[in-house]
Order: C-alpha cells, then sequence, then structure tokens
C-alpha cells in the first residue's frame, strides 16, 4: 500500500513539474509573439507618418497690376519675404491646377495660396480657362459640365488647404460651392477664404484685413459725400465707430484701424438684334422709360439683381444702329474699408492666420 501511495505521489509530481514547464514555455512563446506584433506595428505607424508628410506652401499670384495698381506686386514681395515659392504667370484655373498636377511628387501639397483682386460685385479677375471667362458660379459651373477644365490629379489630401486670397468670395456661397467642386479630388481638399477684404502692401501693415461696406450711384452723377454718407449710416444702423463722412474724405490709413474709402465700377452692355423679329425697335426720351423698359423684361431684371444693386443706381444710355440696339448702364461703387484692429494691447492689425476660423472660413 505504502509503495502504491509513494508511487502515486511520484507521479503526480511529475505531472505538476510538466504542467509548469509547459506553462513557462507558452508565456515564453506569448512573449516572444507580443514582441513580434508591436514591432511590426512601430514599422507601420513610421511608414504612414511618411507617406502623408506635406509639401512647403506655395503661392499664386494670378493677375498682374494695371496702371497705378499695386496688389500683386505687394503680395508677392509679401510672400516672398516669408520665404514661399511663388508662381507667376498662372492667369486661370486650368493653369494652376495643370501646374499642380505637372509638378506633382509623392507628398501632397499642404497650403496652396491663390492671389487674385476681385470684390463681391466684380467677381474675381481669374479665368476659367486660358482665355476664357472670368470665373462667376456660372462660367465655372459651365466650363466643369463641358469637361474643358483638367482634375487634380491625386496631389492633395484631407489636410491640404486651397487659400483663396480673393476679397468678397466668400459672400458668393454659390461660387465658392463650385470652386470646391474645380478641386475636387480622390481626397477632398479643404477650400479657405476669409469673409474681409484682403489688403497687401499697406502703410502700417505688409497683409492685413478689413471689414468691407459699399453704396452706389450712377456713375458720374455723384449726389454728394453728404448724401453718401448719410445713406452708408442707414443702410449699416450697426456700425457706431466709422464717421462715414470723415471716412469718405480718406484715400488710405491715416493711422492704424482708420476707415478710408476707394471706388470701383460696374459696367453692364446689352444688345438686341431687332432684324429677324417683328417687335418695334424701342426709344427712349428720358432714363426713366428706358428703367421702366428693362424692368418689363425679367431676364434683365435677372441679370441685373445679381449684383444685388437697385436699377435706379446706374447711368443708363442707349444707342442704335441698324438693326441692333445697345443699353449701357454704368454704377460707381465706393468701398469703406475698417482696418480689423487688436481689440486689447497695442495699436496693430490683426494678423491675418489662415488657421483661425473667425479670419478664414472653411467649406
Amino acid at each position: 500500500m505504502k509503495k502504491i501511495l509513494k508511487k502515486t505521489v511520484s507521479v503526480i509530481s511529475l505531472l505538476v513539474v510538466s504542467i509548469f514547464l509547459v506553462s513557462c514555455n507558452n508565456q515564453k512563446i506569448e512573449k516572444q509573439n507580443t514582441k513580434t506584433i508591436v514591432a511590426k506595428n512601430s514599422i507601420s505607424n513610421k511608414e504612414t507618418v511618411k507617406a502623408t508628410t506635406s509639401r512647403a506652401p506655395i503661392v499664386f499670384i494670378a493677375g498682374f497690376d494695371k496702371g497705378n495698381e499695386t496688389f500683386y506686386t505687394n503680395a508677392r514681395t509679401y510672400f516672398q519675404e516669408k520665404g514661399l515659392k511663388v508662381v507667376d504667370g498662372q492667369y486661370s484655373l486650368e493653369e494652376i491646377i495643370t501646374w499642380l498636377n505637372t509638378n506633382a511628387t509623392k507628398n501632397p501639397y499642404g497650403e496652396v495660396h491663390i492671389v487674385n483682386q476681385s470684390n463681391p460685385y466684380k467677381g474675381m479677375n481669374l479665368e476659367t480657362t486660358i482665355r476664357g471667362e472670368k470665373i462667376t458660379s456660372e462660367t465655372l459651373q459651365r466650363t466643369i459640365n463641358q469637361g474643358t477644365l483638367p482634375s487634380l490629379k491625386d496631389v492633395v489630401n484631407q489636410n491640404t488647404k486651397i487659400v483663396f486670397h480673393a476679397s468678397g468670395l466668400m459672400e458668393n456661397k454659390e461660387l465658392l460651392k463650385t470652386l470646391k467642386t474645380a478641386f475636387s479630388a480622390k481626397n477632398l481638399p479643404k477650400v479657405v477664404a476669409s469673409p474681409y477684404h484682403t489688403i497687401f502692401g499697406g502703410k502700417f501693415s505688409d497683409h492685413s484685413l478689413a471689414q468691407p461696406y459699399y453704396v452706389f450711384y450712377p456713375t458720374a452723377n455723384s449726389p454728394g459725400k453728404i448724401d453718401l454718407s448719410k445713406e452708408l449710416a442707414r443702410k449699416y444702423p450697426e456700425e457706431k465707430d466709422i464717421d462715414w463722412f470723415d471716412a469718405l474724405h480718406n484715400n488710405n490709413e491715416r493711422f492704424i484701424g482708420d476707415a478710408y474709402y476707394t471706388t470701383f465700377s460696374i459696367p453692364i452692355k446689352w444688345e438686341f438684334d431687332f432684324h429677324n423679329t417683328d417687335e418695334k425697335m424701342p426709344t427712349f426720351t428720358t432714363k426713366e422709360e428706358i428703367m421702366d423698359w428693362i424692368s418689363l423684361h425679367d431676364e434683365l431684371m435677372v441679370e441685373l439683381n445679381k449684383n444685388n444693386i437697385a436699377i435706379e443706381k446706374y447711368r443708363w444710355n442707349w444707342s442704335s444702329k441698324n438693326s441692333t440696339f445697345v443699353i449701357r448702364g454704368r454704377t460707381t461703387g465706393i468701398l469703406i474699408l475698417k482696418p480689423l484692429i487688436k481689440p486689447y494691447g497695442d495699436l496693430q492689425h490683426v494678423k491675418p492666420d489662415t488657421n483661425n476660423k473667425r479670419l478664414y472660413a472653411m467649406k
């Protein structure tokens, strides 16, 4: 009985030792496997980070100065002094997209800045295609539908920002939406623009932003600065910091934050051919008669209302030659600019930071 018990104890002891050894071996194997998995994940993460490294920012100066203008020259100087690569001579969206595709590398673009002088009434001064129409939501969408605009290749990702330095673009929601479609790719980039007016080469800052205010009158028929200042006060009753009459006498920023004005004009031209029609060519003797005639034609009013400027704010004239009848209108716009300044600390302009969602909206 004792021998049997001793044998039983011995067997049990051997089993316990065997189980312990097997358990130790399994733990070693599991640890080895764990180490192998961690090493693989580590390599994978490094490869991912390396693949998504963005390229340095680039800038397209998409226009050229005329006469005494210095907008594009000042913008070029500003970005060059910041050490950014500046690309000249690309005056259409077709050329910009083609340049991005042609100069692609394995790394996606980071920030792509497009400088173009514009305002919400005159639109962008950028062509759709080479020697094509100026960009509006309608002309750009038509170009996209026709397939004449090249598509972006795999050169951008979700971290890419297409930054438009084009005043008034944020006010044109349809155009901004269409521009985003034009820059569509496998990974959609962000299209960024500011609701404020963009200024390069100011007296106190190389690059600043300003709040815009507008008033209009028939070209060559100004009502005078007193009446214009009263109209501005009625149009913008919430703005209490600007002396409108004083601002209409300033053509530059005399001190930091000082409101000032600039002007621009908007022309309209309509041609009508009465050769193959039974309609009689109209005749007018007063500007009121021509405005009444325009008001009766819905297609003309639709085009006129796109700018949201009253018909009486245009100076109208007309002419005829053979069977062609021409109507021309022109309005002068006064743009009051109130520079954005910091609400605290030393008096200075707000820095135009494209990462600041209060200054630049992303779509």
